[in-house]
């Protein structure tokens, strides 16, 4: 057991003092660091925008900040200037992946380990999980990665239901490629994709049973949303005072029915009805036979009688896209996921007209949207709104990206499902956790994230951070290359750049910085360095590392990290 909730070290009780729930209203007021960066270097007093303001942003925008990304944050001078670069970067893919389309029966000649190694290989979630991880650590496109990962928890495709490794992973790209485009584009190419045909059942729908199962989750939770909605997200209300539904069953039927009639295409041109050929990695093919072609009404959009299946679908997209809550409802689900799990509807209103118009009278595009959320004055104000409880996956990002790691993604694989959030194994298309569950004794404030927070989970959470830390050097088993595994290079944590530090000040600056955009009082760095003195070894470099290590430990377990603000 690994667990020290109390611990032997001073700086943990000093630092959960505050509640770990995202509801904690209490003034967090950022503090200025020393005058030397992470890395050593003379801070650049005179530009736009102050190093501790950087490495807020870069909690906000990327998988967890590191020195490298305050330094380059801080040179651009201006929040603006450095997401307008990162909005040019795309070398993030999983093109490759998406590329190793096989057959149903590829793994059936294999018996034992090598059967097993196939299935994993081929038809499970870990060859994209470990991208996703890999690229999440190490590649500098981190803003288009947080959105991509942003809205595959908005648009959820689950490999809990639909076990196929290439057609995961091309669903994904689409959210990847797509998440600087149009929100149109999104939606179009999510209905057509194969991955999510299976998983909503929406391949092989025919005129003779329409399924519904799409057609309700695309209106529900991908586009307009269960009731109408003002401008700022709010809902409207009858006379009554009661919600007012955005769609009925009959649209949701009406619907279904202009969405039969596609199927798989086949590896290999094989006869649409080889099922062992089924190809989830291109878009889904007609299947004439089976497509409706009767009359359909919707959303106040008519289909007239015998338009082709790409007509039913554009006007179902359409439909969707140029509703006007589907601005209001996608932009709030965005802000929650990027930036604040509680925002105003005066913010949700000003990204929300983004969506709208971006300025030159284009709808849906998602540049304006992701300059509108990270640019409002609410996502740089840390002392007015509740904070944000980070979701696992952040969780375990942000500290390998503090600590600073190379990884082919593999260890972060045997932690994610212990620590509830397992990327692209959502238990439902309702994602990992519910976008309005109430922070417990919050007075009205939500933590989606908190859903995930239960005994379990939150000692996982401890022990995790613990074995990462304390016990994180690279001779852990978790971290080494996996020989069953092709390619594979393991994980290792850069712990030579904090021996390197060789004062605990130093080692103090940079974790005030990267982990606590630089909100560590005068109290818990007196706490933190009266722990460190205890460690002591008789090589400096190796004192060095387990002092940060512990150090480390310490503020990577307390709320002060483990909340967002």
């Amino acid at each position: 057991m690994r667990i020290q909730l109390l611990g032997p070290i001073v700086g943990v009780a000093v630092m959960a003092a505050a509640s770990i729930g995202a509801g904690d209203a209490a003034t967090t007021t950022a503090q200025a660091p020393s005058t030397t960066n992470a890395t050593g270097i003379a801070l650049a007093l005179d530009g736009a925008i102050p190093p501790w303001e950087a490495a807020r942003l870069a909690k906000q925008a990327s998988f967890g900040p590191t020195p490298e990304l305050i330094d380059a944050i801080v040179a651009k001078k201006s929040a603006a200037a450095w997401i307008d670069e990162q909005l040019s970067l795309s070398n993030s893919s999983y093109t490759d992946l998406a590329a190793k389309a096989v057959r149903l029966d590829h793994c059936s000649s294999l018996t034992g380990v090598e059967y097993s190694n196939c299935y994993r290989d081929n038809f499970s979630a870990t060859p994209v999980q470990m991208r996703f991880y890999a690229n999440a650590i190490g590649k500098d496109d981190q803003l288009r990665q947080r959105v991509a990962f942003a809205l595959s928890q908005i648009i959820v495709a689950s490999d809990l239901e639909v076990h196929h490794t290439s057609g995961l992973a091309a669903f994904n790209q689409i959210l990847l490629s797509n998440a600087f485009g149009n929100y149109r584009d999104i939606l179009e190419a999510v209905t057509l994709n194969a991955f999510m045909g299976d998983y909503l059942d929406m391949v092989d729908s025919n005129k003779s049973q329409p399924n519904e199962n799409y057609a309700r989750e695309l209106m529900q939770l991908f586009s307009v949303g269960t009731v109408l909605l003002n401008p700022d997200g709010t809902p409207q209300t009858d006379n009554t005072g009661a919600t007012i539904p955005t769609y009925s069953n009959t649209d949701v039927k009406e619907v279904a029915r202009a969405l039969t009639g596609w199927t798989y295409a086949r590896l290999n041109g094989a006869s649409l009805t080889d099922n062992a050929n089924r190809d989830w990695t291109k878009p889904m093919v007609m299947y004439a036979a089976r497509y409706d072609t009767g009359a359909k009404a919707f959303l106040g959009k008519t289909v007239p009688a015998n338009a082709t299946q790409q007509t039913s679908v554009d006007t179902v997209v359409d439909a969707v896209f140029d509703h006007p809550n589907t601005a209001p409802h996608i932009c709030k689900r965005l802000i929650q996921q990027l930036t604040v799990a509680n925002p105003t509807p005066a913010y949700v209103e000003r990204v929300a007209a983004a969506f709208t118009n971006n300025g030159k009278g284009v709808r849906g595009d998602m540049r304006a949207v992701v300059r509108a959320i990270y640019l409002d004055s609410e996502a740089q104000t840390i002392s007015q709104l509740p904070g944000k409880v980070k979701e696992p996956v952040l969780l375990a990002t942000s500290l390998a990206r503090a600590i600073g790691f190379t990884t082919d993604g593999y260890a972060f694989t045997t932690r994610d499902a212990l620590l509830g959030q397992a990327p692209f194994r959502a238990p439902s298309v309702f994602n990992f956790y519910p976008y309005e569950f109430p922070l417990p004794q919050g007075a009205g404030i939500v933590s989606p994230a908190s859903k995930l927070m239960t005994t379990y989970t939150a000692v996982n959470r401890h022990n995790f951070i613990y074995d990462w830390t304390v016990s994180g050097d690279p001779t852990r088993s978790e971290y080494q290359a996996q020989a069953a595994i092709t390619s594979t290079t393991g994980t290792v944590p850069q712990w030579t750049s904090w021996e390197a530090l060789g004062t605990d000040d130093k080692i103090l600056d940079r974790i005030n910085l990267v982990l606590l955009n630089g909100t560590m009082t005068s109290a818990q760095r007196q706490s933190l360095l009266t722990s460190m003195a205890q460690i002591k070894t008789t090589s400096p470099a190796q004192q060095s590392r387990r002092r940060a290590q512990m150090a480390l430990y310490a503020v990577a377990s307390s709320p002060f990290f483990q909340v967002d603000r």
